[in-house]
């Protein structure tokens, strides 16, 4: 469980969509994964597209590394790009395979229309330099993974879906949410002076658009099929 100050800026960011980032995390999507029901293309569909986040995820993780301003902050950074290229991509190479995906269909997909504004997102926030912007793109794309990794549900059986769950959830995970979120949190300005309520004001709206970027990412897997 992930905690936050009460009245503090990552509250105020989190009630601000509360209502897209509650249907991700409840989504059919979800249901279906720790059900084990979630139909093989739709699966395949769904990881082909986020498999496309993870040159950006790097290029973020990277650019924290430059932008952070507590060395601490920089090697946690540096530490979590090791642990993607250990786990994450390994499930990747074992999931194609089980939901029979070649190399070539997750190479150079098209990408779905959510797919393609997440990316941007990321990508915009390299190019800001903004560390509280990357902050913000991080904090969603982890802790949001999290609210759903952590429901108490029985889990499924086939490695594909498991696998998944399990890369969203645990002590590791949640420690690296932590962080991001303690992170945000102490970078967020406070004050009423024009340039605080400008940046505040710039990443809810940043903050906005990511979560319905995520809602939608979900929702996508499941209207290609019968597009």
């Amino acid at each position: 469980m992930i905690t936050v100050p009460a009245g503090g800026a990552v509250e105020a960011l989190r009630r601000s969509a509360d209502e897209d980032w509650a249907a991700a995390v409840g989504h059919r999507f979800v249901e279906e994964l720790f059900a084990g029901t979630v139909p093989d293309e739709v699966m395949a569909t769904y990881l082909i597209q986020d498999y496309q986040f993870f040159e950006d995820f790097l290029a973020m993780l990277g650019a924290c590394v430059a932008h952070a301003d507590r060395i601490e902050a920089k090697l946690r950074f540096a530490r979590q790009l090791g642990f993607l290229e250990a786990d994450e991509d390994s499930y990747f190479v074992r999931a194609f395979a089980e939901v029979r995906v070649s190399p070539e269909d997750y190479a150079d997909p098209v990408l779905l229309a959510p797919t393609a504004g997440f990316r941007d997102v990321m990508k915009g926030a390299v190019a800001s330099a903004s560390y509280p912007d990357l902050l913000v793109v991080l904090v969603i794309a982890e802790w949001l993974y999290l609210d759903w990794g952590e429901l108490e549900r029985d889990m499924p059986t086939r490695d594909v879906h498991v696998g998944w769950i399990e890369l969203h959830r645990g002590e590791d995970f949640a420690a690296w949410v932590q962080f991001l979120v303690d992170e945000l949190e102490r970078v967020v300005p406070r004050g009423d002076d024009a340039e605080a309520v400008a940046t505040r004001d710039r990443l809810t709206a940043l903050w906005g658009r990511a979560v319905g970027l995520e809602r939608a990412f979900f929702d996508e897997a499941y209207r290609s099929q019968h597009s």
